[in-house]
């Protein structure tokens, strides 16, 4: 499991999680600090304006997962299929 969900997963039942794309977040003006941020943050959802991400739930996340897990396989295979070819074109053997 991916310390990602894992964390989200630790503090979901003590607490109510809100998962915001950065993109949408507009920046504080003038000077950037982490603290100004945070207020900006808290009073974007103190009225509302935050849309949260979706967040699979457990059993599609590790579909997703294990789907994802299947194409880095397949690729991989892909390029020792690659390799294993090119060997045998350098080798003259095909």
């Amino acid at each position: 499991m991916k310390s990602g969900r894992f964390i989200y997963n630790l503090l979901e039942g003590d607490f109510e999680i809100l998962v915001v794309n950065a993109h949408h977040l507009k920046t504080v003006p003038g000077r950037k600090t982490d603290v100004k941020d945070s207020e900006w943050i808290a009073d974007l959802l103190q009225h509302g304006l935050l849309k949260a991400s979706f967040i699979p739930s457990v059993p599609q996340w590790e579909l997703r997962e294990l789907t994802r897990y299947r194409t880095r396989l397949m690729e991989e295979r892909a390029r020792e299929v690659n390799r294993l070819q090119k060997t045998l074109e350098d080798t003259n053997l095909k």
